[in-house]
C-alpha cells in the first residue's frame, strides 16, 4: 500500500522554525517527483515547493522564496521541507504529494499520491 506520512508540525513563534518530514512507504520517492502543499481554512489549497523526479529541479511558491528548503534523502526514503523565518502567513495545513510525472509542477492535479497532513502554526 502506498502511503505519505507528514510529520514535524506544531506551534512557533513568528522568525522560527520547522522541518517537515514526508516518509513514504510501499513505494520509493526518487521515482516521483514531491510537492509540498498547504491549505489554510477557507483558502484553497497552494502550491509550497516542489522537487523533479531526477532530483535536479526543485520549485517555489513566490510566498516562500528564500525561506523555505525542500531536500530529499533516498536512504531514508523521506522528503524535508526546511521552513525558516515563519511569519502567521504561513499557519496552514501541509501536505505532502507524490506524481509520476517527471516536472515539478507546484498544481494539485499533478500528484496522484498524497499524505494526511501536519498542522503548523505560527503564532505568538
Amino acid at each position: 500500500q502506498l502511503q505519505l506520512v507528514e510529520s514535524g508540525g506544531g506551534l512557533v513563534q513568528p522568525g522560527g522554525s520547522l522541518r517537515l518530514s514526508c516518509a513514504a512507504s510501499g513505494f520509493t520517492l526518487d521515482y516521483y517527483a514531491i510537492g509540498w502543499f498547504r491549505q489554510a481554512p477557507g483558502k484553497e489549497r497552494e502550491g509550497v515547493s516542489c522537487l523533479s523526479l531526477s532530483g535536479g529541479r526543485t520549485n517555489y511558491g513566490d510566498s516562500v522564496k528564500g525561506r523555505f528548503t525542500i531536500s530529499r534523502d533516498n536512504a531514508k526514503n523521506t522528503v524535508y521541507l526546511e521552513m525558516n523565518s515563519l511569519n502567521p502567513e504561513d499557519t496552514a495545513v501541509y501536505y505532502c504529494a507524490a506524481g509520476v510525472s517527471r516536472r515539478c509542477v507546484l498544481l494539485p492535479p499533478f500528484y496522484g499520491y498524497w499524505g494526511q497532513g501536519t498542522q503548523v502554526t505560527v503564532s505568538s
